[in-house]
């Protein structure tokens, strides 16, 4: 099938994965293409897959945007910014810190500009905070769905949010976020019976503790293996 041959739906989508210079670029290939691209809809989705797309500043955030995913799959946020803070050595902080508060900025934005947003998916963004998700939730009142993947900070508190700020909200998603925890969960089921809450692996992952902690667990089993 040819690329024109798809539909306006799919089209639009394709598009949501390009930045502005490419969008206009592609446009101007055919006049099909071009269609698409003086279509209302074509700012209503935007997709980022690296922290180098929201560098560039190559968007447009606006009222229209009704759909927002932003996705980092890489070996760089598995293998060094999952990590707890206390356990990361300086060069893994050097790194974390060129780019940890590219979403938080970004998502500042959205809060300013896009109160008609209706879905945002976050994967993979390892230094996003409760209070990012919070702000968000307050700020586009209109939510339906908040999809959260492996987003390694993101705690109960999101959940109290979600009661307290997502009356709109239809489906929640919180997989692989390692500081949720069943108690969490099991209250926004109580407080929101009609709500599609989603949480793989969230609540059964070892969450994160400070030094001291771990120091008495260890201590702890020093004392069992002693008397055992």
């Amino acid at each position: 099938m040819h690329l024109t041959q798809l539909n306006q739906q799919c089209l639009l989508h394709l598009f949501s994965f390009l930045d502005k210079d490419n969008r206009s670029r592609l446009s101007q290939t055919c006049v099909r293409l071009r269609e698409v691209f003086l279509d209302p809809c074509l700012w209503t989705r935007l997709h980022f897959s690296s922290p180098s797309q929201l560098r560039q500043d190559n968007f447009i955030l606006g009222p229209s945007l009704r759909y927002l995913t932003i996705s980092w799959h890489s070996s760089r946020v598995q293998q060094v910014c999952n990590i707890e803070d206390w356990l990361k050595s300086s060069f893994q902080k050097d790194i974390c810190s060129k780019h940890q508060g590219l979403v938080t900025d970004f998502l500042q934005q959205v809060c300013h500009k896009c109160p008609n947003l209706l879905l945002l998916s976050l994967s993979g963004c390892a230094h996003i905070s409760d209070q990012d998700v919070l702000s968000v939730l307050q700020s586009c009142p209109r939510l339906r769905c908040l999809f959260l993947e492996n987003c390694v900070q993101i705690t109960d508190s999101v959940l109290e949010g979600v009661v307290t700020y997502g009356s709109n909200l239809e489906e929640v998603r919180v997989d692989f976020c390692r500081n949720v925890s069943q108690s969490g969960l099991q209250r926004v089921r109580e407080s929101r019976p009609e709500l599609r809450l989603k949480a793989e692996r969230s609540a059964r992952m070892i969450p994160d503790s400070h030094p001291e902690e771990r120091e008495n667990i260890r201590k702890t089993l020093q004392k069992v293996r002693l008397f055992s």
